[in-house]
């Protein structure tokens, strides 16, 4: 079988889902948060035709906090066989539900962002405690994360289509927009609610019914929102959320392999996405990724050094490294390499590494030891070639096994791992550049293209290397680009396809032209 993700965690177990509530409830973590409501948190279940369900198999699969390593509980561990039932209960409801008007779908949107923002605490812990982002992110993350249904609770009442003037006079023609079908969705967990709302939004806007595959690392959330779902009052099976760490590929496998499946769109590694694009090609599905990224950030000596260095902060430490979009490459003219260096290092210096959900903690565990792994080889494969950590570099044993140091490296050279492989945590690689011409070669010698970030004060440059970057979204003068009415996504080995904005419900939908004939006959008297 051909392998959707690496495989799961060894010391996860698979138990009889009955067990589970029972057991979850007297082993979870003693961290852990307390919640408003409750009910939210979901044990042992994924959300099927608008029932809470255990898998056919009643195995589940245990979920373990980041920070502390203590088990939060366990899910429903679905397989081929529970994904075909959920894609089925979506190709029953996508018949009534295609037929709703634009302005009914907006209404439920409308109701579901609602209730996201009236739970934004709760969902926030959440997240916090799957994932491990420090709570103050995770509330901006919770918040984003509404923002999608608001947004496209306002697009789904005005898809509109064109009249097109015919060649052939006795001809008229125009086009109406559909909803491409059954789609399955497929979500990383670096963003456990952003990541699911910026897909399910404009596929529901568009009259589309969903299965989405949530990530194994952070099922909680997802499920959290299928329970919000709920209480909006969206109809059975317009919603379906699978949950599975080892049957992953088993899962990935029956969405792209169903023919009755029309679309799959999917975030996460470039590798991953090549696999899955693979799987659609003898249904032809629409498809949508947006995947890996090596982000490069480029300051020019006619910056604003503060702002600059601003931006860089924002860029690369948010969420501890752990975004496709983040700062991987920084590119500092020679001219005022060092002045950025030594600004750069003694902000990096006032972080304050911690519990998560600790007052203070500015950055948090990374998801798993094999991203701890990573970012260590890529720090000493630059110091195996002369890269200088001045910042950070070591682990955290007396905070837990997945806590690393935010680390900066000066010196850099192109021939370090970094420099050409993403490296998805808190490592700031700072690498010396002499001209223009240089640095954008530098830039665009990535197979992928997601995000590119440069800053100067020099209009004309401005205009010329925002052109000349080979990216899907450049931020000027700025470290952060994401914003829901902004179009996300990328070129090259990023993928294609748009998400957010006023583009991204197109994704979710075909053009249909329409053709009258004989319409050319003259008026009777």
């Amino acid at each position: 079988m051909v392998l959707l993700t690496k495989v799961a965690l060894s010391a996860s177990r698979l138990r009889p889902a009955y067990h589970i509530s029972l057991i979850s409830l007297r082993r979870a973590s003693t961290m852990a948060p307390k919640l408003r409501d409750p009910t939210l948190l979901k044990q042992g279940l994924c959300y099927i035709n608008g029932e809470w369900t255990a898998a056919k198999s009643g195995k589940t699969f245990q979920v373990h906090d980041p920070a502390s390593g203590e088990l939060i509980g366990s899910c429903a561990e679905c397989d081929a066989d529970d994904t075909q039932i959920a894609i089925q209960a979506a190709v029953d409801a996508f018949a009534s539900f295609r037929k709703l008007t634009g302005r009914e779908r907006s209404r439920l949107l409308r109701k579901w962002y609602d209730l996201m923002a009236d739970n934004s605490e709760d969902i926030a812990k959440l997240i916090t405690w799957e994932n491990g982002k420090p709570l103050a992110d995770a509330k901006g993350e919770a918040a984003y994360a509404a923002s999608f249904f608001e947004w496209f609770s306002e697009e789904a009442p005005r898809t509109y289509g064109d009249v097109i003037p015919a060649t052939v006079p006795t001809n008229r023609v125009w086009t109406v927009k559909e909803p491409v079908g059954v789609c399955g969705l497929i979500t990383p967990w670096n963003f456990p609610a952003a990541m699911i709302t910026r897909k399910i939004g404009p596929a529901l806007a568009a009259g589309c019914t969903v299965v989405c595959k949530a990530p194994g690392e952070t099922p909680y959330t997802a499920l959290a929102l299928a329970e919000l779902s709920q209480r909006a009052g969206i109809p059975k099976g317009v919603v379906n959320i699978v949950t599975a760490h080892e049957n992953t590929p088993a899962v990935g496998e029956a969405l792209t392999s169903s023919p009755v499946v029309r679309k799959v769109s999917f975030t996460g590694s470039t590798g991953v996405g090549k696999l899955l694009m693979k799987q659609s090609s003898d249904t032809l599905k629409k498809l949508s990724f947006e995947l890996g990224g090596n982000a490069p950030f480029i300051v020019f000596d006619d910056a604003d050094i503060d702002a600059a260095v601003a931006g860089a902060i924002a860029s690369k430490f948010r969420s501890s490294g752990q975004t496709c979009v983040c700062a991987n490459r920084i590119y500092v003219q020679q001219g005022i390499y060092d002045e950025f260096v030594e600004k750069f290092a003694d902000k990096v210096k006032g972080f304050k590494v911690g519990r998560p959900f600790d007052e203070g903690t500015t950055h948090g565990p990374l998801i798993h030891e094999r991203a701890v792994s990573k970012v260590q080889a890529h720090i000493k494969d630059a110091q195996s070639k002369g890269g200088k950590v001045i910042v950070g570099g070591q682990l955290l044993p007396d905070l837990g096994s997945n806590f690393v140091q935010p680390t900066v490296i000066r010196d850099m050279t192109p021939d370090m791992a970094l420099a050409s492989e993403e490296t998805f945590g808190p490592v700031a690689g700072l690498f010396p550049f002499q001209t223009e011409e240089e640095v954008v070669k530098l830039a665009n010698q990535a197979e992928v293209g997601l995000a590119g970030y440069f800053f100067s004060r020099d209009l004309e440059r401005v205009y010329r290397v925002a052109e000349s970057l080979e990216v899907g979204m450049v931020g000027v003068n700025t470290g952060l680009i994401s914003d829901t009415a902004s179009p996300f996504g990328g070129v090259k080995h990023s993928g294609f396809g748009r998400e957010g904005s006023m583009y991204g419900i197109s994704e979710y939908q075909v053009i249909k032209t329409v053709t009258f004939g004989g319409m050319g006959k003259p008026l009777q008297s």
